[in-house]
């Protein structure tokens, strides 16, 4: 039995390392390059959404990175990108819809994802490494290919969750904050766009995020249940 669960703990372990040098890293990252978020017409929502939740402030930070994102650090702080900014600046996207860039990230700290995301991706490791060493005994050259076809449709899976869950946190609070959803959904109907990000001919059990449509008709759903 020992012999058994030895390779199992070692590739736990292995796991858990990885995963919190990967949080090393990206704390370091993000605190190198980036600064406290300055624009008015944005803060001033932000404002209005910490009204809502009877919290001082919301304290958000610009990434300096040229891509178009919003995203949460593993210690829960929030960031817009420099590339989400320049597009505001050119008039591409609002600031209602970076507002509902922050509440959909607020979400994801508040429904604790960060804290899941990093046991789901040592969980993604060790399945992915035990299933690479059971199914290259039977199928070799294309075990590997399988278990880390398993592994990250797992992971999707539950990133899939995740966004929906956060998209309807950020929901209620556009709604309390008076701001409302429309700016939510319609910067998923930009997003493909703004990120050069196709999904066609992908399965959806591959893909990380929830297709648009589905986005929109989760928080239509909610909204007229909340409301009606």
């Amino acid at each position: 039995m020992s012999k058994l669960l030895l390779p199992l703990v070692l590739v736990v372990g292995y796991a858990l390392l990885m995963m919190r040098f990967s949080v090393w890293r990206t704390r370091k990252m993000l605190e190198e390059n980036s600064r406290p978020l300055t624009d008015p017409s944005i803060t001033r929502l932000a404002d209005r959404m910490a009204a809502a939740l009877g919290i001082p402030g919301i304290e958000v930070n610009v990434f300096e990175v040229d891509a178009v994102n919003g995203l949460a650090s593993p210690d829960g702080r929030i960031y817009l990108t420099r590339g989400f900014l320049n597009r505001k600046a050119r008039g591409e996207v609002t600031p209602e819809e970076l507002a509902s860039v922050i509440a959909h990230e607020m979400g994801h700290v508040a429904q604790g994802h960060m804290r899941r995301r990093m046991i789901d991706f040592t969980g993604q490791n060790a399945v992915f490494v035990m299933l690479s060493a059971i199914l290259n005994r039977f199928l070799p050259f294309i075990g590997i290919w399988i278990a880390n076809l398993i592994s990250t449709a797992l992971m999707a899976r539950l990133s899939r969750r995740d966004e929906f869950e956060a998209d309807a946190w950020a929901s209620a609070l556009l709604i309390k904050s008076g701001i409302g959803t429309g700016p939510q959904k319609s910067l998923f109907r930009k997003l493909e766009a703004l990120t050069q990000n196709r999904a066609e001919g992908i399965p959806a059990w591959l893909l990380s995020h929830p297709r648009t449509e589905e986005r929109i008709a989760a928080i239509e759903a909610n909204e007229a249940r909340w409301l009606g």
